[in-house]
């Protein structure tokens, strides 16, 4: 039962990041998501930096996941270079979320630093996929290939944000499609 409640917390935390940022995320509303007293909370993350540190952890590590997931099902370089673009757009999907990489490393002013050094850690396990890819698919030389991966993941992360703030995932797809015709994602 602990570790289901730390779970929920953990997912309802990510939710509410996702749609309000860190300074959105309390205790109160939380608990309320989950069926739990706030005081309940405490148990599991003792201070609101620890929950904010254990929520952007557990999301790069699914990213990371997720991108694994997608090389295996997707072993042509260029073709998983294709779908990268997916993973932005999954969040508009659930309630036109912003990824949290982008919603919270927009906080970074105002967050505990543990909490910073994990949101980055989603560009770079990111961007390290990218390089691997462009290489592996010959888009580009590989002394190019890093600087040409953190175009690609802002690009990305920018359409999801001018979608998100229209509410239109149909922004996103016009704007993927025109990184596709124009640059830098790769046709």
């Amino acid at each position: 039962m602990q570790t289901n409640a730390r779970e929920a917390l953990l997912l309802a935390a990510t939710r509410i990041a996702q749609s309000q940022g860190y300074n959105g995320l309390n205790f109160r509303d939380l608990a309320q998501s989950v069926g739990i007293k706030a005081a309940s909370i405490y148990y599991h993350f003792p201070s609101k930096a620890e929950l904010g540190v254990a929520v952007a952890r557990r999301y790069w590590q699914d990213g990371a996941a997720a991108l694994e997931v997608m090389t295996r099902e997707t072993p042509d370089s260029r073709a998983a270079l294709g779908r990268f673009p997916e993973i932005f757009r999954r969040s508009l999907e659930a309630d036109n979320r912003l990824c949290l990489g982008s919603f919270v490393g927009a906080e970074t002013d105002n967050l505990p630093s543990e909490m910073t050094d994990e949101i980055l850690m989603f560009a770079e396990v990111n961007v390290a996929w990218l390089v691997y890819h462009l290489v592996a698919a010959k888009v580009c030389a590989d002394d190019v290939a890093e600087a040409r991966a953190r175009v690609i993941f802002a690009a990305v992360a920018g359409a999801q944000l001018i979608a998100r703030s229209r509410a239109d995932i149909s922004v996103f797809d016009d704007l993927i499609a025109g990184y596709r015709a124009y640059g830098p994602l790769p046709s």
